[in-house]
């Protein structure tokens, strides 16, 4: 259990995710001082050039990178990931336990079926959460919000509802995905431009789109509420 509540929890299918999704607004928010989590719900494993100890390690290295208070894995099997009753009742038991105010889903819409079977499990599981008179562990809690970033396989052309700077968050994102060296390096070293100047020209881009170096894009199923426009850039 975390030494207080969360104020964010993103929800990962494998080890990498969370990184390659929003390693960037993770970083900032810690520095804003908020409380983040990450919840891997399977070890990522078994991959080409992977294996169960070595992604552990590299896990390891890319949380200290990112500098996160809190992170845990749920155990569910690798590219077996389904909504089950089991497996919502497990992460609805997470989030009572952080009780995070907002949650983290990777969008909607992917070739990776993990990917799609995550998203539909935190919002089944968002919604048990809450559930009075249940076998879940914990007080019913409700966490706020439900958003979406992209790490998808899947050619997608995304529209989100905002893009996060993260020009100073840049560097650090990029150390935290070179820590999985056994997803992107390793037997990739011939693959030209590398799997990580792709994923900085993808940066690139959405910082073009809002006027900074680097961003990150977002979406959300639910209305986004503004108390005022001052924020906006």
């Amino acid at each position: 259990m975390p030494p207080k509540p969360l104020d964010m929890l993103v929800i990962a299918p494998h080890p990498d995710d969370a990184e390659l999704g929003m390693g960037g607004a993770i970083l900032k928010m810690i520095e804003l001082g908020w409380h983040v989590g990450v919840l891997d719900l399977t070890s990522g494993e078994p991959t080409p050039y992977g294996d169960e100890a070595t992604r552990v390690q590299e896990t390891k290295a890319a949380t200290q990178i990112l500098g996160l208070p809190w992170r845990e894995n749920l155990g569910l099997r690798n590219r077996f990931l389904e909504p089950t009753l089991e497996a919502r009742a497990k992460l609805a038991n997470v989030f009572r336990r952080t009780r995070p105010r907002w949650l983290f889903a990777p969008y909607w819409e992917d070739a990776h079926p993990d990917h799609l079977a995550a998203t539909e499990l935190v919002d089944a599981a968002r919604f048990w959460a809450k559930l009075s008179k249940s076998e879940l562990e914990g007080e019913p809690f409700h966490p706020q919000r439900i958003f979406n970033y992209y790490s998808v396989h899947l050619k997608h052309a995304a529209q989100p509802a905002f893009v996060l700077d993260i020009s100073e968050q840049w560097e650090r994102k990029s150390q935290a995905i070179a820590a999985f060296e056994s997803q992107f390096t390793t037997g990739k070293e011939h693959i030209v431009p590398s799997f990580h100047q792709r994923v900085r020209d993808e940066a690139a881009y959405w910082g073009k789109m809002i006027g900074s170096n680097f961003g990150e894009p977002f979406t959300s199923r639910e209305p986004i509420a503004l108390t005022d426009l001052t924020r906006l850039m």
